[in-house]
């Protein structure tokens, strides 16, 4: 399904303050008497991104249900962001993220949320392949906290990053001390983490239970020990998180 949609009512974490047209592709297998459990789960978890988006002020505009008709909506409508899932019709692979990254090449930058229902480390590499933010992860189940998917979907449509937990798990599960980050202190590193799943300071400091001006110093020493000169605070930011997960490509 894909839909246009321009946000109203803002979640508590993120607010990133502008509005964006949006692109929602999920495949579409109609029930039958031979559906299996797993096959109503995610007939569940489609009917509630698309309720969430529209709750949260989002208007569907158009709807595709497989890779071509992604590619020419992503082509012609030009929306703001793509929220993906990995397997879309007709080969039922990874059609999705390849139309959204074959988009991504045409239109350099375009954001784009990936949805997929197990971790594959592939995945995250190629979409973090270019070096440039304005992309993100979730595993599916993370669907149902209304408040971190459209963090997420805002984030990323900002240019931020929103990685899954999991994600980050196994692409740093062969970190390498000897990589820059290594500088960093245990704290640091947990901050980094963090601001990878697409955290504000504020929502940080709340999991950390420490004070914004905390998570403030350590950001900027984070800033400081990757070498990254003073700049947008947010283009810093995404850099940072980007430096943190190469490390396991």
């Amino acid at each position: 399904m894909m839909t246009g949609c321009a946000p109203g009512e803002r979640s508590g974490f993120a607010d990133t303050g502008s509005f964006f047209s949006l692109a929602l592709a999920h495949a579409f297998d109609p029930l039958t008497e031979a559906t299996t459990v797993e096959q109503v789960y995610e007939v569940a978890r489609r009917e509630a991104r698309t309720r969430m988006l529209e709750a949260f002020g989002f208007e569907i505009a158009a709807a595709v249900e497989s890779g071509p008709e992604l590619t020419k909506a992503l082509a012609e409508l030009e929306p703001d962001v793509a929220v993906v899932d990995v397997r879309l019709p007709p080969s039922h692979t990874d059609e999705g993220l390849q139309c959204a990254l074959a988009a991504r090449r045409a239109r350099p930058g375009l954001p784009v949320l990936v949805l997929s229902q197990h971790v594959e480390q592939l995945y995250a590499r190629e979409l973090l392949a270019d070096g440039t933010g304005g992309v993100g992860y979730l595993l599916k189940d993370r669907v149902f906290d209304a408040a971190q998917f459209i963090d997420a979907v805002r984030g990323v449509a900002a240019g931020g990053t929103a990685m899954d937990p999991q994600v980050i798990q196994q692409l740093l599960s062969r970190r390498s001390r000897d990589q820059p980050l290594g500088a960093l202190t245990p704290r640091e590193r947990e901050v980094l983490e963090l601001m990878a799943q697409g955290r504000s300071n504020t929502a940080i400091a709340a999991q950390l239970v420490v004070t914004e001006r905390a998570i403030a110093k350590h950001t900027s020493n984070i800033f400081g020990k990757l070498g990254l000169p003073v700049s947008d605070d947010d283009n810093r930011r995404v850099l940072a998180v980007l430096a943190y997960l190469d490390q396991g490509r």
